[in-house]
């Protein structure tokens, strides 16, 4: 439902006539080979999460130099030695987020907005950070020239999080801390969860759930490889 009035309200990601119309559907028939393929066959069932992945543009969230692999099987380049994340991983951790329509999301590195793109999507509010400026403004560009107005983006340190928008139904980590910070488990709603990869060389995807006051049980999915969490993450021991 959300996902059809977006596209009923006019996103657009061609450029008119019967070639561009042939590019974008060549991109369609990707995504959709991707979502079936490297997604569905894994495991990830959500609905909403499977019809935003065949809706959001991936080619865009990528250079051009390297939009032939966007939707290949592994993580793609975005420069400032960042990368896109694999398509498992975000239909994965997406799905792990257990958010619905109207959900108040916070994203920690934001990247090229991709991650951002999915979860506004599925009709989230999503607040994104990203600590650098470059990627963020960059992003920030591309989810509005995308028409996407539920998406908030700012530059920063994400360990602190955004708690002036606080409390969040769903947190997303897309660079892994030794530890998980603290600002960010007081920022989650109660009931909701946190999907971040946690380590240093050997690093675990977990879900971590606010059950209630200083009650945060956490659970182990799978191992990850993600960049590390820079800023302020770095310094706490």
């Amino acid at each position: 439902m959300v996902i059809a009035l977006a596209l009923a309200g006019g996103w657009s990601w061609g450029c008119g006539g019967g070639k561009a119309t042939g590019r974008e559907a060549r991109w369609a028939a990707l995504r959709d080979e991707m979502v079936t393929n490297q997604i569905a066959a894994r495991g990830v069932r959500d609905p909403n999460v499977l019809a935003a992945l065949r809706t959001v543009p991936r080619h865009l969230f990528v250079p051009e130099d390297v939009r032939a692999d966007a939707y290949a099987d592994h993580p793609v380049p975005i420069g400032e030695g960042q990368t896109i994340s694999q398509p498992y991983i975000v239909g994965l951790m997406t799905e792990l987020l257990e958010v619905k329509p109207g959900d108040r999301v916070l994203e920690i590195g934001t990247g090229s907005g991709y991650q951002a793109a999915v979860l506004a999507a599925m009709g989230c509010d999503v607040y994104t950070i990203e600590i650098r400026d470059a990627l963020a403004r960059e992003a920030d560009q591309r989810l509005k020239s995308l028409g996407f107005k539920n998406v908030h983006v700012r530059t920063g340190d994400g360990y602190a999080g955004w708690p002036e928008a606080a409390p969040f139904a769903g947190i997303i980590v897309t660079a892994a801390p030794e530890r998980i910070p603290q600002p960010l488990l007081e920022q989650l709603k109660v009931g909701g969860h946190m999907v971040i990869p946690v380590g240093a060389f050997y690093q675990q995807l977990k879900v971590i759930t606010h059950r209630g006051q200083d009650d945060f049980p956490e659970r182990d999915v799978i191992p990850v490889r993600f960049v590390p969490m820079t800023g302020e993450a770095e310094r706490r021991p």
